[in-house]
């Protein structure tokens, strides 16, 4: 028997930018919830490349194909726009076993905090398991090609965000 209330899912990050392993992450979730809130963090312990405005506009442009899923932003704890949504599981996205220390700590301090909301780690396939954003922007900045790696509207985004900070 189907749940009464749909299961609501949160995947937070900064997403700057979102790349083709953060919608990989996306469709997963999507095949195990009946919604999923893409939660784009305000940032203030990174510096982002991108301002929350244009993240959010990326990420809802990325996951318009995807029914269920909205993106919103948020800022403070993690756990207060959770439980405000009604979220019961969090989504996070593994990449390689140096990501599962920090996001083990992370998913039992979020079990302390929110003790009714179930951390559920996802991978997202083999070509994808490398990608960072961070790897993505250092390789923009650079003049390199990142089209392997995110959509081609977050490339040409990149490309326009690149050349008005000076870049090539």
């Amino acid at each position: 028997m189907p749940p009464i209330h749909p299961v609501i899912a949160v995947y937070p990050g900064t997403f700057d930018p979102m790349t083709l392993g953060h919608e990989d992450v996306v469709r997963r979730a999507t095949q195990l919830f009946e919604k999923v809130i893409i939660a784009v963090a305000a940032g203030h312990h990174k510096k982002a490349m991108f301002t929350l405005a244009e993240r959010i506009d990326m990420a809802r442009e990325v996951v318009k194909a995807y029914p269920g899923v909205e993106v919103e932003s948020f800022s403070g704890l993690l756990r207060d726009f959770v439980v405000a949504r009604g979220g019961k599981a969090m989504v996070r996205g593994l990449r390689a076993v140096t990501d599962f220390d920090y996001e083990f700590q992370l998913a039992g301090m979020n079990r302390s905090l929110m003790p009714d909301v179930e951390t559920v780690f996802l991978t997202p396939s083999d070509k994808y398991q490398f990608i960072s954003s961070t790897f993505v922007r250092e390789i923009a900045v650079l003049g390199g090609e990142v089209d392997k790696f995110v959509s081609p509207m977050v490339q040409r985004r990149l490309t326009e965000k690149v050349r008005s900070l000076g870049g090539p």
